[in-house]
Formats: structure tokens, sequence, C-alpha cells
């Protein structure tokens, strides 16, 4: 059976794993800026405050796991009142040794395994915005076991180490995204998946997306009647029926067209376009440029000593 949440976790081809340990002891509080890229974090031992800039504020407990697919600005702190430290999130992330706050000395009250990591795909911003902006999961101890897997391969040098990173990622992304599956997700892919109807017409699209879909037809499939299936789909998604299958058909477009040897025609065609004219100019009006271009541009990039220069050029 087709998965869409493992469809869109291949395609966003997380990497680059790096974690730490951190702690805090007495009267601490950090505020760090916007990341942008992934992070992950679950509570060892003791509590804390948590408040992600768009959310309401939330207590961390030991055995908890948070996920933030874009981590935007927030505050980490004890229970004690106190000014938060301003933190430069890229600088944090890249500082040697485990981070501790507040009191130096002495136990600490709290200890989290905190941890980030980047996702390959050049359309990662559409992907991510089909997901949450904060997963937070209780109780769930496969969680707590994966990012200890992963924190002990980030530190060591074995051979193997980054395939085996890279499938303990997605294995932990798939695994904190289904554990959040529900009707009370924010729109999205998830909140899509969670409706039984809904969820059959996205195996199709994500099945078949070169079919010359129809809201009529996807709505049979769903058992609904066209408006009550469009309806439903819109709010529970957060796009139209034919904006998502259009959106799934340019990433699926961007990942072919990254592969050596894939001539233009044979994209059109697996995408859904009858002629390797049409798909030009569906791809150029969604992306921003011709398929040529964006072809020759992800080749540039990958070629040594180019990345770290346009490691910032994602596409909308």
């Amino acid at each position: 059976m087709v998965d869409p949440l493992a469809d869109v976790i291949a395609l966003l081809r997380p990497r680059a794993v790096f974690s730490k340990v951190i702690s805090g002891a007495g009267a601490w509080g950090v505020r760090y800026s916007a990341f942008g890229q992934p992070s992950f974090c679950t509570l060892l031992e003791g509590r804390c405050l948590l408040a992600v800039q768009g959310q309401e504020p939330i207590t961390l407990e030991a055995g908890d796991f948070v996920l933030m697919p874009a981590t935007p600005g927030f505050t980490l702190s004890g229970f004690e009142p106190v000014e938060p430290v301003a933190i430069d999130a890229l600088q944090a992330a890249g500082a040697q040794g485990d981070l501790r706050h507040g009191r130096p000395d002495g136990p600490p009250d709290v200890r989290m395994l905190g941890g980030y990591f980047a996702f390959g795909s050049p359309d990662a911003a559409l992907l991510v915005s089909l997901l949450p902006a904060l997963l937070h999961v209780r109780g769930i101890e496969r969680l707590s076991v994966l990012v200890r897997l992963v924190r002990e391969e980030s530190t060591e040098q074995r051979a193997g180490r980054e395939l085996v990173l890279g499938r303990l990622v997605e294995v932990l992304l798939i695994e904190a995204l289904r554990s959040t599956t529900g009707e009370g997700a924010p729109p999205g892919l998830l909140r899509g998946l969670a409706d039984a109807r809904l969820a059959a017409a996205m195996r199709l699209l994500h099945g078949e997306p070169a079919r010359a879909w129809t809201v009529d037809e996807l709505a049979r499939q769903a058992a609904l009647s066209r408006s009550a299936f469009f309806d439903r789909f819109s709010r529970a998604v957060g796009l139209r029926p034919m904006e998502y299958l259009l959106a799934w058909r340019m990433a699926l477009a961007k990942d072919l067209l990254r592969r050596d040897g894939m001539a233009l025609v044979e994209v059109a065609e697996r995408v859904g376009y009858g002629s390797a004219s049409s798909f030009s100019t569906a791809f150029s009006r969604h992306v921003g440029q011709a398929p040529g271009q964006y072809q020759n541009s992800t080749r540039q990039r990958s070629v040594p000593g180019t990345s770290s220069r346009r490691a910032s050029a994602m596409s909308e």
C-alpha cells in the first residue's frame, strides 16, 4: 500500500545529524533565535518549560520527545523567574561539548538529549509546510531509544556512519509523526491522513501521480460528494485537492530532474504531463525557473566547493 507519509520523508532526505546533552540547574533560561533546520530533543530526567514562537508554552517531563521541522525561535527554562539569555542558534549548534545552563556546579535539575539535522531536498520548504510546526509526544519509549541511537552513532566514526544516521533519522521522523496523527493536528499531511476517507484519496494521488485526477473522481473514491470532499480536504490539508496534486507532482519532478540521464520528456510523463512543453510551462510557473535551468543549477550545487556557498538556496 502506498504510504504518503513515507513518501514525504523519503523526498526530504534527512542527513547530517548533530546531537549533544543539554542540562540546567537553579535559575536558568535561554532564548534561541530561529534556526530554520529541523531539531529534536528527548528529556532524560527532570522537567523544564518550552515556549516556541507562535505556540502555547508547554511543560516537558522525563520521557517527552519534541520535534520542530523548521525550528522557529524558542525559549527553554527552569521554573524559577529569570531573564532568558539570548543564544544564537547557529553558533550554539557548532559549539563543542555538552551544554550546561544556570548553576554550573552540582547535579542538574534537568537533562535532555537534543540535536538537529538537515533535509537534503531542495524542495524541503514545501514539504515541511505540510508538517506541524511543533510535535510534542509523551510516553513513547521507542522515540527515546531512537534518539539515544542517533546520539551514539553521531559521536563515533564507524564504517557506514552516514548511511546509518540517515536511516535512523528517517525512522525517528516517521515514528514521531505517526505518533501525533489525529483530528487535533493542525492542517497538513498528518491531519489529512487521520481522516480515513481523505487518506484513501491521498494514497491514490501518491500512488498514481501521473493519472489525470479530477476532484469528482477523488470524491467518488472517498465516498463523498464533490463539495463535501473539496471542503473537507481543503480544511484538513490546508491545500485544495488539485493544489496538493500539483505540489506533489512538482516535488517528484524536482527529484527526478536531479537524477543523471533522466530526459525531460520522461520526467513529464512520470508526473502526468502529455508533453515536455506542457510540463515545462507548469514547472516554470510553479518553481520560477525552467526545468533545464533547474537541472543545471542542482548539478552545479553538487560539485565540490559549491555546496557551502549555496547552502541557503532552497526552492519555494
